[in-house]
């Protein structure tokens, strides 16, 4: 049966990513709100909760935090948008992708027309998120059963109904991105980076007075605007339905490139969309005398060039936005503070102004490994895909050794991850000099410069992991223990689980560095996690069958 049609072809391919998210995201819900009670559980604590939610707004709008739905939908309902990850990747390959391997010309070859094929792709996806969206519904209402009659099934379905389109918003504007690239890891580099736009975007109105018509170019503050977990609100039908219209838009315009640009190339457009395989480069320029030609590592670095260049650009100047949030969340808190030892306890950020920015920027700065981790899964991803697409096949053809292959690979992805994190560095210096944010310099280096094992440790996993999984099941398997290593690291502090569920977490060795400066007993853990990790990597890329 799931054979007969390609719609449901495809969507059985994406019963583990349905039930992986969906279950996932879905538990980890409600476990926020069956857990709740231990934060808001005396009326001093949701009195603090309610001081402190003005200063923190420019996260998300305080409404009704002393409750726990409002307290959910404030302090995690943004950080869910980690759901967009998946459809984001496999949108992006799901005709790009098919044409670099060239299944798509065999698909094409059955009496079905292209838009047929690209328009069942792309409703197995939103069924897939449809299905998503009701298991965190259904799991988000369980969990809130148990600490508060107000969030109904319906307001926890209609919760889950919102982040499923703004997850298939990103995924369709992967689709319609991937008209104008060469490569599906492009369109999703580059759909990675208008998420992230977006997130900043739809925060500026919250930071800047009246920029509220910037926020709203944002399909993220569309997606805010829909508060169904909180007791007397509820979903915005009209920002859902401009959720749907861009969603719909998207995907149409895709739809309408593909089937009328030739398979394997691109429509045109910026130039940057065009790099890599399938340029108009002549041929004999590309082998004579090209740096990029003379080793591995070189190659390496001809390779990650161009999206480590995007990551640096995207990475450094959140952290610049970040110390500007800071300046203002600071110059709030302390108004708030004032005259308050209750409120002083309960947030407990230290005495004078370089602790005070430190703690502040320090709870924000928890984005900046993330983000680095983020584009370590993207680069074990090509690795895995050079596999999957035969090029391994003709690198090893020439006298290299396999280790020296995978190594040099790997030094030109620590390269990379070092440079975006100096260059975060620089930015998060000058940009605090400029606002006169007082910092510690040594701790800032030690903040930006300690993400690099994280990054390290993300990659060699996934290239370990590529050494029995396909690069499509890989990413998906990666990028949800990232998420949920962010998850224990976020929620689990404020929920109070013992240090050994949160020690389950790679980001609990990155500590607080700009606080406390760098935990050197917990980087060289993290270290000698990359390093076996890398060891079993190169172990079984030896020894395996090159393409099974």
């Amino acid at each position: 049966m799931w054979l007969s049609s390609i719609y449901l072809k495809t969507l059985r391919g994406f019963r583990v990513p349905i039930l992986g998210w969906g279950l996932g995201l879905g538990v980890l819900m409600a476990v926020v709100l069956a857990a709740l009670p231990t934060v808001l559980g005396t009326p001093e604590a949701r009195a603090a909760v309610v001081a402190l939610g003005p200063s923190f707004a420019w996260f998300s709008e305080p409404i009704k935090i002393d409750t726990p739905g409002g307290y959910a939908t404030w302090k995690y309902g943004l950080t869910l948008l980690v759901v967009a990850i998946w459809p984001i990747l496999a949108e992006s390959a799901m005709l790009r992708g098919e044409e670099d391997r060239g299944s798509m010309d065999v698909l094409l070859s059955l009496p079905r027309n292209r838009t047929r094929v690209a328009l069942e792709k792309i409703a197995a996806m939103w069924t897939a998120l449809l299905i998503m969206g009701l298991l965190i519904g259904l799991l988000t209402f369980a969990g809130g059963a148990k600490v508060s009659s107000d969030i109904s099934l319906s307001a926890a379905i209609l919760f889950g109904l919102n982040l499923a389109l703004i997850a298939a918003v990103f995924g369709a504007v992967a689709v319609l991105v991937s008209q104008f690239t060469q490569e599906r890891r492009t369109a999703a580099g580059v759909t990675a980076g208008l998420l992230m736009v977006s997130v900043v975007v739809d925060m500026v109105h919250r930071v800047v007075p009246n920029t509220q018509w910037l926020s709203q170019l944002s399909p993220v503050y569309y997606f805010n605007l829909s508060k169904p977990l909180i007791s007397g609100y509820s979903a915005n039908g009209g920002a859902m339905l401009a959720l749907l219209a861009i969603s719909a838009l998207s995907s149409g315009a895709g739809l309408w490139l593909f089937a009328r640009r030739d398979i394997g190339g691109v429509v045109a457009g910026p130039r940057f969309f065009r790099s890599g395989r399938g340029g108009s480069r002549p041929p004999r320029a590309v082998v004579q005398g090209a740096w990029s030609l003379r080793s591995v590592y070189a190659r390496g670095l001809a390779i990650v060039a161009v999206p480590a260049a995007w990551w640096t650009l995207a990475i450094a100047g959140f952290a610049g936005w970040m110390i500007v949030v800071d300046k203002q969340t600071e110059a709030n808190l302390r108004t708030v503070l004032q005259g308050s030892s209750l409120l002083r306890n309960f947030v407990n950020l230290g005495g004078g102004d370089v602790a005070t920015n430190a703690a502040i920027l320090g709870a924000l700065f928890i984005f900046m490994p993330v983000m680095l981790m983020a584009f370590a899964v993207t680069q074990a991803n090509r690795w895995s895909a050079d596999e999957d697409d035969g090029r391994l096949e003709v690198l090893l053809s020439t006298p290299q050794s396999r280790l020296r292959v995978l190594l040099g690979r790997f030094a030109a992805l620590s390269t990379a991850t070092v440079f975006i994190s100096v260059i975060t560095l620089v930015v998060t210096v000058v940009v605090s000099s400029a606002t006169g944010l007082p910092l510690d310099a040594g701790n800032v280096a030690a903040a930006t410069l300690s993400m690099i094992p994280l990054g390290l440790l993300v990659a060699a996993i996934g290239y370990l992991l590529s050494g029995w999984l396909r690069a499509a099941v890989e990413t998906g398997l990666l990028s949800f223990v990232l998420v949920i290593w962010f998850f224990i690291s976020f929620i689990g502090p404020s929920l109070n689980w013992p240090d050994a569920a949160l020690r389950l977490s790679a980001f609990y060795y990155y500590g607080t560095p700009l606080l406390h400066g760098l935990p050197v007993l917990d980087t060289l853990v993290v270290v000698a996690a990359g390093a076996i990790a890398l060891a079993l990597a190169s172990l079984r890329f030896v020894r395996k069958d090159i393409g099974v």
